[in-house]
């Protein structure tokens, strides 16, 4: 078995596990940011429906408040979980946001420190109004 080099033995444990880095290149071009999304989840992995405190997550989201402009695909810590949902800091709003449980439409995918340092780097922000 091959030895690990110096630089990959003191590399980050969430550097190793970066599942966005190695698709960068393969998402330039790709201005539809719901394309986008795609992409990013199809190279994460499900989480689950229930969150965690502190962690970062992807997910699709369908508000239900009337006349509420929202971010489709937002990227979010976590601050806190509720019986109604969860709140955390989107990351494209720059801002608390609520989240109820029966409008995330689908999974939330978590994301590490590294994977979130380049994710804030995609323009993935799907702004609607319901």
């Amino acid at each position: 078995m091959p030895r690990k080099t110096l630089k990959e033995r003191n590399q980050p444990n969430d550097a190793k596990n970066n599942r966005i880095r190695p698709v960068l290149d393969d998402l330039i071009g790709i201005e539809d940011p719901d394309d986008l999304m795609l992409e990013i989840i199809d190279n994460l992995q499900e989480s689950g429906k229930v969150p965690q405190v502190g962690k970062a997550y992807v997910f699709v989201y369908n508000a239900k408040t009337p006349n509420l402009e929202y971010d489709q695909n937002p990227l979010v810590v976590v601050t806190d979980v509720f019986t109604w949902g969860f709140r955390g800091v989107n990351f494209h709003w720059r801002e608390r946001r609520n989240y109820t449980w029966d409008e995330v439409a689908g999974q939330l995918y978590e994301v590490n420190r590294e994977e979130l340092k380049d994710l804030q780097a995609l323009p993935f922000k799907s702004k609607r109004m319901r």
